[in-house]
């Protein structure tokens, strides 16, 4: 479901209830160009001296034809401006509570003769019985506009409220040894159901944790971007180790929102507490 001028999105509080059911309906909402086309281009440069090193994906569920940049937030500021633009908050406030962490951001690209994903959703690790709350929220940056082609992340609307169950072409632990070469063409996870998230470069796509997805197959000539920054309550552990990801140096220097999302930060009461005291106290000035 796509919405239009995301600063009314958030900014008009009939508008927000009503996007906020409906994201509980779905599972996921979709904001197209919400990005400017400059911000989108300053992302890709900063980007692409890290791409251009080429560690490709290490199992099936990576992509072996696909590249990850991890430690985002330590690599430029301009991915902690990401990781706390005020679309993105308002619903993981209103989804996870105030005191949410960032619990990854990584940079996906695809590229051509990619092979479909496992289907997966982002908080399996919270290893609890669904049906469950979400206890995730995942951001979906496209700085390629994704396409049916070039590997578009693939949905399955309402999902979220499935109860436990292992679905054909789904994630296993196996998933994450599997290194062998497979082909474009076979694809047992296929479904009638399934939606692809197409969208133009600038675009913003939100999916809870528990929402069914995964990311589609390459089959066009050119990569495809997406920037994924995912959050989970201030009381749970982060998918990526922010405290060692992002040095204190560099966590300084960030935006002081950006700092609070990477741990320097207290669940009430006290949760988080560094030697009896605030942890941002520990930061270099």
């Amino acid at each position: 479901m796509e919405n239009g001028n995301w600063q009314e999105s958030i900014a008009d509080p009939a508008r927000f209830a009503a996007l906020c059911a409906q994201y509980d309906r779905d599972g996921y909402l979709i904001f197209p160009s919400v990005l400017p086309t400059g911000k989108v281009a300053a992302l890709r440069a900063e980007l692409t001296p890290h791409l251009e090193q080429n560690i490709a994906g290490r199992n099936d569920f990576e992509g072996l034809k696909t590249n990850r940049v991890y430690a985002m937030l330590a690599k430029s500021p301009l991915f902690a401006e990401l990781a706390i633009h005020p679309l993105v908050l308002a619903f993981a406030e209103a989804e996870l509570g105030r005191e949410f962490l960032l619990s990854a951001c990584l940079a996906i690209n695809i590229h051509p003769g990619e092979t479909v994903q496992p289907w997966h959703y982002d908080d399996s690790h919270y290893r609890l019985p669904r049906p469950r709350i979400s206890l995730g929220l995942s951001a979906f940056w496209t700085i390629d506009a994704t396409t049916e082609e070039n590997g578009a992340t693939e949905i399955l609307p309402g999902s979220h409220l499935w109860p436990e169950q292992q679905i054909a072409g789904g994630n296993t632990f196996s998933t994450f040894s599997d290194r062998s070469e497979k082909s474009q063409d076979e694809d047992p996870g296929a479904r009638p159901d399934a939606v692809k998230a197409v969208m133009p470069a600038g675009s913003l796509m939100i999916a809870k944790g528990t929402l069914w997805h995964r990311g589609g197959a390459n089959r066009s000539s050119q990569p495809r971007l997406i920037i994924t920054p995912q959050y989970c309550p201030g009381w749970t552990r982060t998918l990526e180790n922010m405290s060692l990801a992002v040095p204190p140096e560099i966590a300084a220097t960030l935006p002081e929102r950006a700092r609070e999302l990477i741990g320097y930060s207290i669940h009430p009461p006290f949760m988080g507490y560094v030697d009896g005291m605030h942890p941002a106290r520990r930061l270099p000035h």
